[in-house]
């Protein structure tokens, strides 16, 4: 805006414009969730070594609107990731919630990213490194009920072996990449890393992003040598998650793409770790 404009504007400012969102409402029906949902922004997340890594998240972000407002004001969801500029860990997570709340001014809310997450892994022979990725989200969710919820989901690629083909054929066994899908509610010393690791460990094997002949073999023998179903995954991994200090409750499954059929086994399981009562 040049002098002459700002002069203009200042000697015949235009007309307070209504607030329509904040007028009453006369339905008396209050709202449970309402906002945006599928905005991807770009953001920082802090690792549980400390590294910062960038990555593209997607966003749903929710507030309950009490009965007696008309709507809610989108822009302020926005705006509201606009002034995040600091890389997000657990604690700044469930803070950004809060400001969200506090924004909207609501009483309760629901805040959820989804992103991919790299780890650098480094092949069990060669010592190769390269990285490898994981679909995560977090969800911070208030409630009038429950005070705020975090939690923590993870699905990690691994590899499984089946017994049974290992049993009955005279030479090799089928084995697939399986999807582990762990979904924890926790503290805030719940990490990413610690529930991938739980897959990872309890898996026939786990996968890199780059192998050399001898870590070909060494994946390969030690997928046989540790043979899976879809239900000893899910189980093993719940026993986990049930000795884990930082998980309440949880859910584990595993989608297994079957790599002799044209369709997928799957498993579900759900439990309470030491956190529940604690």
């Amino acid at each position: 805006m040049n002098a002459f404009d700002r002069a203009l504007y200042q000697a015949s400012p235009p007309q307070t414009l209504d607030d329509t969102q904040s007028s009453p409402d006369a339905r008396h029906l209050p709202i449970q969730r309402v906002g945006i949902k599928a905005l991807r922004y770009p953001v920082k997340i802090v690792a549980a070594d400390g590294e910062v890594q960038g990555t593209v998240a997607t966003f749903a972000m929710y507030v309950g609107l009490p009965e007696q407002v008309k709507g809610t004001h989108m822009s302020r969801f926005i705006q509201l990731l606009e002034g995040e500029r600091t890389p997000i860990n657990a604690q700044g997570f469930l803070a950004l919630e809060v400001k969200m709340r506090a924004r909207l001014e609501a009483e309760t809310g629901y805040l959820e990213m989804s992103f991919p997450y790299f780890r650098r892994k480094a092949a069990p022979v060669s010592g190769v490194e390269s990285l490898l990725d994981s679909d995560v989200k977090l969800i911070a969710e208030t409630t009038a009920t429950h005070g705020t919820r975090f939690t923590v989901q993870v699905i990690a690629p691994v590899t499984s072996l089946c017994p049974c083909s290992k049993k009955i054929s005279d030479y090799g066994a089928h084995n697939q990449r399986s999807h582990i899908t762990i979904r924890a509610e926790g503290s805030t010393a719940l990490t990413i890393d610690s529930l991938i690791d739980i897959a990872e460990r309890e898996a026939s094997s786990e996968l890199y992003g780059v192998l050399k002949r001898a870590d070909e073999k060494y994946v390969t023998e030690r997928a046989y040598d540790n043979p899976k179903f879809v239900e000893d995954l899910v189980r093993d991994i719940a026993l986990a998650c049930q000795s884990h200090d930082h998980i309440g409750q949880f859910m584990v499954a595993s989608e297994n793409f079957e790599a002799i059929h044209n369709h997928s086994a799957y498993a579900e399981i759900y439990g309470e770790g030491k956190l529940v009562g604690s």
